[in-house]
């Protein structure tokens, strides 16, 4: 059994937006003798679009018309139905994530570009699409080395860093080259706060409207490129690092083999020619600037596959999996979007306190006193046997008794390969009074939301996608 699924992947940027599509291959790798097991085996860029600069209204506010206009238009040149699109992501970015209507956007965005395309953003996954975008984790995994991919956009630096092609850390800086933005007179037209505070702790002279000296810009630049070797801990960070993150940079407890570098600025980094200005910004100054920079020097530097397209590839090849294909779910009621997870630990998985945990969490999902659709999940383990189920089955319904009593369905997330029969159990136990999705072979965390789309491979496994949804503001 095998079948192509189509992915789109739409990454809005501070300084571009970008589409792609992509080919999933699906195939069953189990054996005719053995429960199916429904991988995605292979995946490739299909149709790329062009590059557009991000399009505002205002220094705070997107123009959301003229952006679905550029995309509308980019269906259209490809030839792409999005009706055929089966999964994908749209990615608000860097400082386009903290515009006053990015949420709004967002919604607007997944909602023309098909059924189960989902809105997300969020620092932590924007560093891990856009260093899987890069090929950074395959990278690491065919030379046996750790890899740290700075994906280098017009707002943020996205850190994330790979040990043997998996995910050992992440983080990220507001450090980008649309942070300042200039015209061909060198008038400063725009300068990021935290880029300001930089400027003023290295007692930089600069202000909107001024006409800077190229000798300034380039110093802001190598301030900004000297945070990033703090970053990497290859030199000590000083008092003014810490505003400079955007919520948590890496850990120095281990050692970097190499770097590799993505984002608008990357091409700068592996080509220095051209006229510093053409962008209207320091993007090209930055880049420069990086090359004669500590990093350059400490570790191995490496090109990954692609550059400026990373975060959008990222978007549309790696934010989709596959559930287990042992799942369980009474009606087809999918897709489902934007639910939020109840993350059981270890410790609360244990069959005397699992019921009390629930209740317990429950209370962190409710609105206006009242519950709302949730998924709760659990690694569990990997019994069948039918006491343990019952048993299970039975400790979850006195956790959610409250819940039961709602409007909504009863979903189930476990990491062990038991939905199935946990999830019919359950709906027996309910009588078959209540809906219930069972989902396997899943990894999830508290903060997390979670999308399904419409089943696929004759119904036997659902693509999700794991996401998170944290708008910034400024």
């Amino acid at each position: 059994m095998k079948e192509i699924i189509l992915s789109v992947g739409i990454d809005v940027g501070t300084s571009t937006t970008q589409l792609v599509f992509s080919e999933f291959l699906i195939e069953n790798t189990a054996s005719v003798f053995n429960v199916p097991r429904i991988k995605i085996v292979d995946k490739k860029i299909v149709k790329r679009g062009k590059i557009y600069f991000t399009p505002l209204l205002s220094s705070n506010e997107i123009d959301a018309a003229r952006l679905k206009e550029i995309i509308s238009k980019e269906y259209q040149d490809l030839k792409v139905d999005k009706h055929d699109v089966k999964t994908g992501a749209v990615i608000i970015t860097g400082e386009t994530s903290r515009k006053n209507n990015a949420e709004n956007v967002a919604n607007l965005l997944s909602e023309f570009a098909g059924d189960f395309v989902v809105a997300t953003a969020g620092p932590d996954l924007e560093s891990v699409i856009s260093g899987k975008g890069a090929g950074a984790d395959r990278i690491s995994e065919e030379l046996d080395c750790t890899v740290a991919n700075l994906d280098i956009g017009g707002g943020t630096t996205n850190i994330s860093v790979f040990k043997k092609g998996e995910l050992i850390d992440v983080g990220c800086l507001d450090i980008g080259g649309r942070l300042i933005r200039l015209d061909e007179n060198l008038k400063v037209l725009y300068i990021a706060p935290k880029i300001r505070k930089l400027a003023e702790f290295n007692s930089i002279k600069i202000m909107e409207c001024d006409i800077a000296e190229i000798g300034t810009i380039h110093r802001i630049a190598a301030e900004m490129s000297r945070t990033l070797e703090m970053a990497l801990n290859i030199t000590p960070k000083n008092e003014i690092f810490g505003a400079i993150v955007t919520n948590h940079s890496i850990s120095n407890d281990y050692e970097i083999d190499a770097v590799t570098f993505s984002g608008g600025v990357a091409d700068f980094i592996y080509n220095t020619e051209g006229n510093i200005l053409r962008y209207g910004d320091i993007g090209v100054i930055l880049g420069s600037e990086i090359t004669k920079s500590d990093i350059i020097k400490k570790f191995k530097v490496l090109k990954p596959y692609e550059t400026i397209r990373a975060t959008v590839i990222g978007a549309g090849s790696h934010t989709t999996e596959i559930s287990g294909s042992t799942i369980f779910y009474n009606r087809n009621f999918f897709p489902l979007k934007n639910i939020p997870i109840l993350k059981l630990n270890k410790n609360e998985e244990a069959s005397d306190v699992i019921a009390g945990a629930i209740k317990k969490k429950l209370n962190w999902f409710r609105v206006n006193n009242e519950p709302q659709q949730i998924a709760i999940a659990f690694k569990g383990e990997d019994k069948h046997s039918f006491k343990y189920i019952k048993a299970l089955s039975k400790e979850i319904l006195m956790g959610i008794e409250e819940f039961i009593q709602s409007p909504y369905f009863v979903f189930i997330l476990v990491e062990a390969d038991i939905a199935k029969v946990l999830g019919h159990t359950i709906y027996t136990e309910l009588e078959y009074n209540k809906d219930v999705i069972c989902i396997d072979s899943v990894s999830v965390d508290n903060g997390n939301y979670i999308d399904v789309g419409n089943p696929i491979a004759n119904g036997s496994v659902l693509p999700v996608v794991i996401k998170t949804l944290v708008f910034e503001k400024n």
